[in-house]
């Protein structure tokens, strides 16, 4: 009760933050102080810093004919300027406004595709430039929009008259000034490092006194140190935000270089410890693993930013600060949650998914966590973030952590996320020939009274993953049946992975030219159900899960392995319902369960749950 009456302290203490500072913000842009954004307009732009995202000179020809395909939604403009038209879409107004496209018209590399930018950015200025409110001034999207306009300058700039350079000047230096501004009202997380970032690029692309740039170093350092953790990882702990910030930070490095300035020791080493972070989270098919907001990886985006990394060997086992652990043998990778949620005040992506793992086997998935649809609805994003949608267990089918909200709170603060694991207990158990972890969390204690341990190693040269997951009352106390006491293990299969049964009755994972591995457990048997598999490149799929049901105060510890039988594209009979015996197709509803009274008739289709 302590810890949620803690957790309920915090997130009014945040709301109350937020609230003022949204108020303050408002002020800041009110016509009372827009006047301070005012101010002398630089001559020209001394420099275009590059630009690592990857580009594509096919967008820029959409963009051309009015269709604009940005945040993983198309919409056609009919001929009208995109800024003046209403698109419910926030995550497509914010990509809009961020300007990051234009990054595809300097690729075009055409006198059609400049004249392109140079008219879209004017229009901007005309309908936004002078109306600070709305999506387009939000400090985030100016951030990213005052980055994407130095970056791209040269292309924006490409043939312009002087009146439109004049005015493309004074528009980048006014948002200069307000970003400046509302740097430190900004929320914390990645978006004030971000503003941090872009009036580093500012102070070093455009003529500006020495103290512009000692001032916007020194904030840069501040917040780099901060929000960047000693082992590379990011206060948020999603992957996908260190490979977003090291997209920003190289080439402000390489900036400080071309402009013969000494970039801060905060920025070296934070560069320094966060590629092998990214290296980390990676499986051997270059995508990242999908923990606390990760979606589809890219992995050209990943490829590009990793040419930068100069380390040699092998990536790290163990984040201690991110709260991750990694096995690696044999080509066989496993990457574990086993840290805390990050603070409240940048939890709004994280998931309650501790102890949750992800299992590749050369550059294929098989065990995976069901990750973010990155440009999906958002009301998908709830189930993604639950624990059932991670490859862990639950107690009573309720989340180890709580980010439901009243509507008032989530307006203003998004779905933080609080009420979990408080405690986080991990240790190597490495051994010869042998990687392994014990970890344990206590996310159900408050509610449930139950500890969740789990054990995980890889042996055999990467050839067996054997797991232990083990529910315990704090102090050892006994287990009783009380009808709170039902637990889920759940290992989500990636949909591109075969499920069925061999002839001995066991759950067979496979897929053509893979691996094949097979999944045994001594105390449960394994049941298959349908499941979803949110962090596809196309959206969301349908895919399937290993279930093991069961009650703590009958079975208070399960143990489970998972065992490399063949190696690519080598099987085996497999004996379905039907009786067909071949290989099932990756999706197809052939995989059937075991009854625990008879376990040698695979024919049944699923076995029951035990009740409550």
């Amino acid at each position: 009760m302590a810890i949620a009456a803690g957790s309920t302290t915090r997130l009014w203490t945040l709301v109350a933050k937020e609230f003022w500072r949204k108020t303050r913000r408002r002020l800041r842009a009110g016509p009372l102080h827009r006047w301070r954004y005012s101010g002398r307009t630089p001559e020209r732009v001394l420099i275009a810093p590059p630009d690592l995202r990857l580009a594509d000179p096919q967008i820029a020809l959409e963009i051309y004919y009015g269709r604009y395909p940005l945040s993983g939604h198309l919409v056609e403009t009919g001929g009208k300027s995109p800024f003046q038209i209403a698109v419910p879409n926030p995550g497509w107004q914010k990509a809009l406004h961020g300007f990051r496209w234009l990054r595809h018209m300097r690729a075009a590399g055409t006198e059609l595709a400049a004249a392109n930018a140079r008219a879209l950015v004017s229009d901007w200025i005309t309908i936004h430039g002078s109306n600070i409110s709305g999506v387009a001034w939000e400090p985030g999207t100016t951030a990213k929009r005052v980055i994407a306009w130095l970056q791209h300058s040269s292309v924006v700039l490409q043939g312009a008259e002087f009146p439109f350079y004049r005015a493309f000047l004074k528009s980048l230096a006014m948002q200069i000034r307000y970003l400046r501004a509302m740097a430190r009202e900004m929320p914390d997380g990645k978006d004030r490092l971000r503003a941090r970032i872009a009036l580093a690029f500012a102070a070093l692309s455009l003529p500006a006194p020495p103290s512009a740039l000692r001032g916007a170093t020194r904030n840069l350092a501040e917040e780099l140190d901060r929000q960047i953790l000693p082992d590379g990882g990011h206060i948020s702990r999603n992957p996908m935000a260190v490979l977003e910030t090291l997209a920003d930070l190289l080439p402000l490095r390489q900036t400080y270089a071309n402009q013969a300035e000494t970039p801060p020791a905060a920025l070296m080493g934070a560069i320094d410890r966060m590629l092998p972070a990214l290296r980390f989270f990676r499986h051997q098919d270059g995508s990242l693993a999908r923990f606390n907001g990760m979606g589809a990886t890219i992995h050209d985006r990943i490829a590009t930013i990793l040419r930068h990394d100069d380390t040699a060997g092998a990536p790290l086992l163990h984040t201690p600060h991110s709260g991750y652990e990694r096995l690696s043998m044999g080509g066989v990778t496993v990457i574990a949650d086993t840290g805390p949620p990050p603070p409240i005040d940048v939890s709004n992506a994280a998931h309650a998914g501790c102890l949750a793992f992800e299992l590749s086997s050369g550059r294929r998935h098989y065990v995976v966590n069901a990750g973010v649809d990155t440009y999906g609805a958002a009301e998908f994003r709830p189930l993604a973030r639950a624990t059932a949608a991670h490859s862990t267990a639950t107690i009573n089918d309720t989340s180890s952590a709580r980010f439901s909200h009243s509507l008032r709170v989530n307006d203003l603060l998004g779905t933080p996320l609080i009420g979990g694991p408080q405690h986080v207990l991990c240790k190597r158990t490495d051994q010869q020939g042998s990687q392994g972890f014990l970890a344990r969390h206590d996310g159900y204690v408050a509610r449930f009274g139950f500890l969740h341990e789990r054990e995980l190693k890889l042996s055999t040269n990467g050839n067996v993953l054997a797991g232990r997951d083990r529910l315990l009352r704090p102090g050892n106390a006994a287990i009783r049946n009380n009808g709170r006491d039902f637990v889920t293990v759940r290992f989500h299969i990636h949909p591109d992975i075969g499920l069925l049964q061999d002839e001995h009755c066991r759950l067979v994972l496979t897929a053509e030219q893979a691996d094949t591995w097979v999944f045994t457990c001594t105390e449960v048997a394994p049941e298959v159900e349908e499941s979803i598999y949110f962090a596809g490149l196309g959206g969301p799929r349908r895919s399937r899960q290993i279930v093991l049901a069961f009650k703590a105060s009958e079975v208070s510890e399960v143990h489970w392995q998972l065992t490399r039988t063949a190696i690519a594209g080598h099987s085996a009979k497999s004996e379905t319902a039907g009786g067909s015996g071949e290989w099932s197709r990756p999706g197809a509803k052939d995989a059937v369960t075991h009854r625990p009274e008879n376990r040698n008739r695979c024919s049944e289709s699923t076995m029951r749950r035990p009740k409550r």
